[in-house]
């Protein structure tokens, strides 16, 4: 048999190395049309940043290691420029010799990966705008940002890759802004949970321009300047494209390869495209969500890695090992924090009309008696029929990553948050707590899914009538701190000898600090008579930095009213 690879990294090069050890006779070519087939992509940005000082780590395997560990042809800086289905064959073009052959094969795997979008935007392709994909951007950008050591960096989109540029950049001493189009940081979070890295990104003096469309960019002596609609232009020395990827899929589409409604190489569960010889593998395929039902793309290595191991046993030995998809289990580092996804956001379960609960709960990474612990916000979203777990999103200082794995795991199984309130942790006061976050967000979970409690969200409060009744449950210090406006003060330890002052014709929207005292209150009065009491969930904590958001929003949409007024 024979095996062509189309494209390296990590969907390829782990479909390759998997052929080999399945099938030890078989001829196995892999093309990549860069210089490298195995490096850690996900590593550039610090290498860039001068984190990972040693440039050769960020390398897994060279064709000459290929070669020599797995008997792979492995062939750098080779184009496959076409695919010939009726014959098998692979027209091939060495970029270093500009010689064109073909090779046959007896089964092809597409992994072209994802290409950086590139706006036809005025000035786009001036000196010192990149995008970064590979280890050749990664050189360039690190050599260009050395010549401005104080320099300005502009970074244009605010998703992982985008933020742990602009860390990175800030880490080389460069002042950065950040630009994004959409309202918030991070797409596949919901709003409170970018509000708090929000809050923290600004906190560490960059500036974070959101609802901001870039129109072009202009040269200016020796810098760039990029324009704004409607807004001054923002001067830089350094500009980083980081507006999201697009499948690559050429080659896919001119050898008549079924493409999704992503716009992915459409691949069934045994990552076999529509022509049986060819299967496909990592961010250039799309296949079926098990949670939404919808077919997307997945720009993620770590599901690359395992589909190549699947794809590769299944042309080996025949489609019996099925790819059940991926639930978009992502983490990253936003300089002290730590934000962490799995499954589905709320504002995507209701564009998909999925019903659903929310719950926010605050936690300490481990005991609160031992030193150290940090505080984390983890909002769970579930299934109010069955209590089925759609969705986590956790950001925190510490353990953010454990947690998210946990919850990962749960959501892959299809389980529900029952599994939460029982699931069994390693605990020593150092790593956890006798009751882990993971715990505590099954407990409200539970009790909002038995109506043992009725949590609102913190937009709840734009909302309160006029006749209803918003309460402060904590200590008189903590509210003269910092409160909710229109709040009136009735600590928790004082509302059993003061339920004669509240309303029960009246509507109670009730917060705390975190939730816990708030859902405290909240038993009292339901067992005293009560019976419209709210508790808003993640509490003064949560509510604090969404509504600082929230206003800096409402801010610039008045500014862009009045440029509309002149």
């Amino acid at each position: 048999m024979k095996y062509i690879i189309i494209g390296g990294v990590a969907g390829g090069a782990s479909t390759a190395a998997r052929l080999r050890r399945m099938d030890e006779q078989a001829e196995i070519i892999l093309f990549e049309k860069g210089s490298y087939i195995s490096y850690a992509n996900c590593g550039l940005p610090y290498y860039i940043g001068e984190v990972i000082t040693e440039r050769n780590k960020l390398f897994v395997q060279t064709a000459t290691s290929f070669k020599q560990r797995f008997n792979i042809d492995a062939r750098v800086q080779a184009e496959v420029l076409k695919i010939d289905t009726a014959t098998k064959n692979v027209q091939v073009k060495n970029l270093q010799t500009g010689e064109t052959y073909t090779e046959s094969y007896d089964k092809l795997v597409l992994s072209p990966g994802a290409e950086p979008v590139r706006p036809p935007l005025d000035g786009i392709n001036s000196e010192g705008i990149f995008t970064l994909r590979n280890v050749m951007d990664t050189d360039k950008i690190k050599e260009y940002v050395s010549r401005f050591p104080k320099g300005k960096a502009v970074v244009i989109g605010a998703g992982f890759i985008g933020l742990e540029m602009a860390e990175n950049l800030h880490h080389l001493g460069m002042s950065v802004t950040i630009i994004e189009m959409g309202n918030q940081v991070l797409a596949p979070v919901d709003f409170p949970i970018a509000a708090l890295a929000q809050q923290h990104i600004r906190s560490k003096g960059v500036d974070l321009k959101l609802n901001t469309a870039v129109t072009g960019f202009t040269r200016a002596g020796d810098g760039l300047q990029v324009q704004i609609k409607e807004k001054e232009p923002i001067e830089a020395d350094v500009v980083i494209l980081s507006i999201g990827v697009k499948p690559d899929t050429r080659l896919a589409v001119e050898a008549g390869i079924d493409i999704g409604k992503g716009r992915g190489i459409l691949v069934n569960e045994y990552l076999q495209t529509s022509n049986p010889d060819i299967y496909a593998v990592g961010d250039a395929i799309e296949f079926i969500n098990p949670i939404t039902g919808n077919s997307m793309p997945t720009y993620l290595a770590g599901p690359a890695n395992k589909q190549g191991r699947i794809c590769a046993n299944n042309i080996v030995f025949g489609n019996h090992q099925q790819y059940h998809g991926s639930i978009n289990t992502a983490i990253v580092k936003i300089f002290d924090l730590t934000v962490a996804v799995a499954g589905v956001a709320s504002k995507h379960l209701k564009a998909a009309d999925i019903e659903h609960h929310v719950s926010t709960t605050h936690s300490g990474s481990h005991a609160g008696y031992y030193p150290g612990s940090e505080q984390m916000t983890m909002q769970i979203n579930f299934s109010p029929k069955d209590g089925k777990l759609l969705g986590a999103q956790i950001i925190g200082v510490d353990g953010v990553d454990k947690r998210i794995d946990t919850l990962s795991s749960v959501i892959q199984r299809g389980s529900t948050i029952n599994e939460l309130t029982e699931f069994e942790h390693a605990y020593a006061p150092p790593y956890s707590s006798a009751k882990d976050p993971v715990n505590m967000a099954g407990f409200v979970a539970e009790n909002i899914i038995q109506k043992r409690i009725q949590v609102v969200p913190w937009t709840v409060v734009e909302q309160i009538e006029a006749n209803d009744l918003l309460v402060d449950v904590r200590m008189p210090d903590e509210f003269a701190a910092g409160s909710i406006p229109g709040a009136v003060n009735i600590p928790v330890d004082d509302l059993r000898g003061r339920l004669n002052e509240l309303p029960k014709d009246r509507g109670i929207y009730i917060y705390c600090q975190i939730g816990l005292r708030g859902y405290l209150a909240q038993r009292i009065l339901l067992q005293n008579g009560f019976t419209r009491v709210y508790n808003i969930s993640g509490g003064y904590k949560l509510w604090e930095p969404c509504n600082k958001e929230a206003a800096l929003l409402k801010e610039a949409a008045l500014l862009k009213q009045e440029v509309y007024a002149y």
